[in-house]
């Protein structure tokens, strides 16, 4: 059978006992065929208690003169104590600690030098981030190690060559054939692989984002390709992809199956499904996608795979996407013109807005945008184009399906639901590829806009 490659983020990792309850889950999937286990730096209860949270509060610490030393404390505590709890024998125990000493003392000399020149490079800050996957990688190997699973660990963090200076299509096409092969299990081992791959031109966090562990394990499975690669797993904390999400949708449950495209239009439209980036890596490769449950290993999950025609008039899921902000511009000079859309988001791209929907009229445009960095700037930007109106504390609500497509009357329907639980709709998107409707509503009406439309289209229980 073919090679599994299997993500764990950083929750599914974050203490001795959720390491052995990975180790469990990989051992039980080697007895029926090779693994790669790719692992997220180590997260605490909360994102700001989190390893690589920590390792960025030490780097700004160091870049601004200040101490920062109690961030390296915890984080040696916190991985001191994981391998207490997970390792029995007192070699390999004794191996991992040490490491993890060498990896922070290491650390701690980079952060004076930083703190010197008071400069933190993108390069600087990737250097400071691949601790946080080296610690977790070395300890979760050593806790297979432990349970007589030969596991070996494997360091992306030097593997992008200094010759790479744009980051661009051509250039993960390359790293995604680099990373297969370096991963690819030998006879009966188990790669244990740091989620960080390496130090890309411009800085990691600024190409791909903080979900960068998910683009790692895709560009692993599309290098290894279809013939080598059964699935991608990506183990999370949930059962799998929901038809809302089931923190503010009670009578929410896990979808099966889901297309890229779904997956993706999710994603984008505020639910944590997976690294945008990831998707496109391992589709191209035929490769299907499973999210899996780390602490529900029995779960089905959710697999992504190419749109069925069984899902044929189908919606699949409903989403919600917080803290928006509309910006609306009215000119006359609109009217019959060329150039007025170019000239409104080219204002908008000289302060780094980026633009959700977008709605227009003959004399007005009106847009969503999440973040505004600078109102006081784009709103003088902008009043040079005509009137403009800023609505902060608004929500887009999405419905999304390939399946809609193929119906009539869905849009109608999800309009008039809202309507009758006293939501107001102030802004209607349908995307290009029409597996997705939008509107924006004012925030505090977006979950009973949310479980309205779940309701109808998914029953209530």
């Amino acid at each position: 059978m073919g090679i599994v490659v299997q993500k764990f983020g950083g929750t599914s990792v974050g203490s001795g006992e959720r390491m052995q309850n990975v180790a469990g889950i990989i051992q039980r999937t080697l007895a029926r065929q090779p693994v790669i286990a790719v692992v997220s730096a180590m997260s605490g209860t909360t994102k700001s208690e989190g390893t690589t949270s920590l390792l960025l509060a030490a780097a700004d610490a160091a870049r601004k003169g200040a101490p920062f030393a109690r961030e390296l404390e915890l984080i040696e505590q916190n991985h001191f104590k994981a391998v207490g709890d997970s390792v029995r024998d007192a070699g390999l125990r004794d191996g991992a600690k040490q490491f993890v000493t060498d990896e922070l003392s290491r650390l701690k000399s980079f952060l004076e030098a930083i703190s010197v020149i008071r400069e933190l490079s993108p390069r600087s800050q990737d250097n400071v981030l691949a601790v946080g996957e080296k610690l977790s990688a070395r300890i979760l190997a050593a806790v297979l190690n432990d349970r007589g699973v030969k596991a070996v660990n494997i360091d992306l963090s030097q593997v992008i060559s200094e010759s790479e200076t744009a980051v661009n299509p051509a250039f993960f096409q390359r790293l995604q054939g680099q990373l297969g092969e370096k991963c690819r299990p030998r006879g009966d081992e188990v790669p244990v692989v740091t989620g960080f791959f390496g130090m890309v031109p411009g800085g990691l966090l600024a190409a791909v984002g903080r979900g960068y562990t998910d683009f790692t394990t895709a560009m692993i499975a599309a290098g290894l390709g279809r013939d080598q690669a059964d699935e991608l797993q990506v183990w999370k904390e949930v059962d799998g992809i929901f038809t809302a999400d089931p923190r503010k949708v009670s009578s929410a449950r896990v979808l099966s199956s889901i297309s890229p495209a779904e997956a993706a239009e999710l994603t984008y439209f505020g639910s944590e499904v997976l690294h945008p980036f990831t998707m496109e890596r391992v589709v191209s490769a035929n490769v299907p996608i499973r999210i899996k449950n780390s602490f529900r290993p029995e779960a089905e999950g959710t697999v992504i795979a190419p749109y069925s025609s069984e899902q044929a008039g189908r919606v699949t899921a409903v989403t919600v996407k917080r803290g928006i902000t509309v910006l609306t511009i009215t000119s006359n000079r609109m009217y019959n013109a060329h150039g007025f859309l170019a000239r409104v988001f080219g204002a908008l791209e000289q302060h780094g807005v980026v633009v959700d929907l977008v709605s227009t009229s003959e004399v007005s445009i009106s847009c969503t945008v999440e973040r505004l960095p600078e109102p006081d700037k784009v709103r003088s930007a902008l009043e040079q184009l005509g009137a403009v109106e800023v609505t902060p504390g608004r929500a887009i609500l999405a419905m999304v399906g390939e399946g809609m497509k193929f119906a009539s009357g869905t849009a109608g329907r999800m309009f008039s639901t809202l309507g009758a639980a006293g939501v107001n709709v102030e802004m209607i998107s349908q995307g290009a590829s029409e597996i997705n409707i939008s509107c924006v509503v004012q925030e505090d009406q977006a979950a009973a806009g949310l479980n309205a439309v779940h309701d109808s289209f998914f029953g209530n229980g």
